[in-house]
């Protein structure tokens, strides 16, 4: 909780979400040590989970009340799915990955969490079946917001997403405009994985969609 409020998280629900929310139980077993330190973890194929500070500053430049539908770009295996479900009214969250997408099923299904719509496919394209959505993260970097992503934040929602190559990014935080997404501010520098798919970067894995 140290880190968080050295970040500046002043929200208090999302303070508390992270507190109540193990993330021991969203890692391999292998790296549950690492699960209480403020750092990436491993997850495998090439994977990594975002450090619980990010992750929260993030979800507070949604500036969530709990009545939002919102879409979540990169599930991994499944602690801030959680910590939106928990903000939120419910999630739609989206996997490229499905042996990540099963681990994480499994991981909010033990601590409690049900509402959650989690999917597998190309995440670049969104969920457009269940859009129009009041708030969008992206877990993953590319050098413009995919365009299906904008048209599924509804005018006046919110969508935070890396921007740039993949390694060295800016977290940006945008709202919806009625005819495009406006940039409302730099939310912080980081380096995340690449946002692939179809409106993204080219695959890497011949098996991805």
């Amino acid at each position: 909780m140290r880190a968080l409020r050295a970040a500046g998280i002043r929200d208090l629900r999302l303070l508390e979400a992270v507190r109540t929310t193990p993330r021991a139980g969203f890692v391999p077993a292998g790296e549950t040590a690492a699960a209480y330190r403020d750092v990436p973890v491993a997850i495998g194929q090439g994977q990594v989970t975002t450090q619980p500070s990010l992750s929260a500053l993030m979800i507070e430049g949604l500036a969530l009340d709990g009545s939002e539908h919102v879409l979540e770009i990169g599930t991994g295996l499944g602690f801030q799915t959680a910590l939106l479900a928990r903000l939120a009214a419910d999630v739609v969250s989206i996997e490229v990955r499905p042996d990540l997408a099963r681990q994480a099923r499994a991981h909010l299904a033990r601590q409690g969490v049900r509402n959650v719509d989690l999917r597998v496919g190309d995440g670049t394209c969104g969920v457009p079946d269940r859009a129009p959505y009041d708030a969008v993260l992206v877990s993953a970097a590319f050098t413009e917001v995919p365009a299906p992503l904008v048209e599924q934040v509804r005018q006046g929602g919110r969508l935070v997403q890396p921007i740039g190559p993949g390694g060295h990014e800016q977290v940006v935080c945008f709202e919806r405009t009625e005819r495009e997404l406006r940039q409302l501010r730099v939310l912080t520098a980081a380096c995340f994985v690449r946002l692939q798919g179809r409106h993204g970067f080219p695959p890497d894995d011949a098996r991805l969609p």
